[in-house]
């Protein structure tokens, strides 16, 4: 089965990251830059971590240090991601095990975002470095006005909440709206 694919608000809540080296610093840092609060828990860890992590806990994993998060990130040794999927299998919460599939219940996704719009690659962890090179060629391939875009899709949809524009001819409205932005024409309502 293939994973489902989600975006998750993580402004003000506790996340754990269990490890303490280069893949958990990253990890930790995108959490904190999603406003998501972290807690640390490693025997060891680099010195980036204690300057974005709210807690540090210098030790092994403990199951109680599961308490109170709402997500895991699991960035240690398989046998120490292992214990962690169990413990927080019993306690209901998702692990992103990095780069060890067999011991995660979600997967992380390659990221590229673009203003208010994220684009979310994954291979269900079975070809990350794959999808790291889709990323790279998505984001080459997006046009560098892409902000724009946004802003003519934010106005269109607040005219199609005003006047109640059927699903049906919304993205015909809104594609001959972009396609204005290029040609320097006015757009028509498009009817049919």
């Amino acid at each position: 089965m293939s994973a489902h694919p989600l975006f998750l608000h993580l402004e003000g809540r506790l996340v754990l990251v269990v490890g303490g080296g280069p893949v958990a610093c990253d990890k930790a840092c995108a959490l904190v830059e999603s406003g998501a609060r972290v807690r640390v828990v490693a025997p060891q860890v680099r010195a980036e971590l204690h300057a974005v992590a709210e807690t540090v806990h210098l030790r092994d994993f403990e199951p109680a240090d599961l308490d109170g998060v709402w997500l895991v990130i699991a960035a240690a040794p398989p046998e120490v991601n292992r214990q962690v999927r169990l413990a927080a299998d019993e306690r209901q919460r998702f692990v992103v095990a990095v780069d060890d599939v067999a011991n995660c219940s979600a997967i992380g996704a390659a990221c590229l975002r673009r203003g208010p719009l994220t684009f979310a690659l994954s291979s269900d962890g079975v070809a990350p470095a794959l999808v790291s090179l889709l990323r790279q060629g998505l984001d080459a391939l997006l046009p560098a006005d892409l902000d724009e875009w946004v802003k003519v899709a934010r106005t269109e949809r607040a005219v199609w909440k005003a006047d109640k524009t059927p699903f049906a001819l919304r993205r015909p409205r809104l594609l001959a709206a972009l396609t204005a932005l290029y040609s320097g024409e006015t757009v028509e309502k498009v009817t049919t």
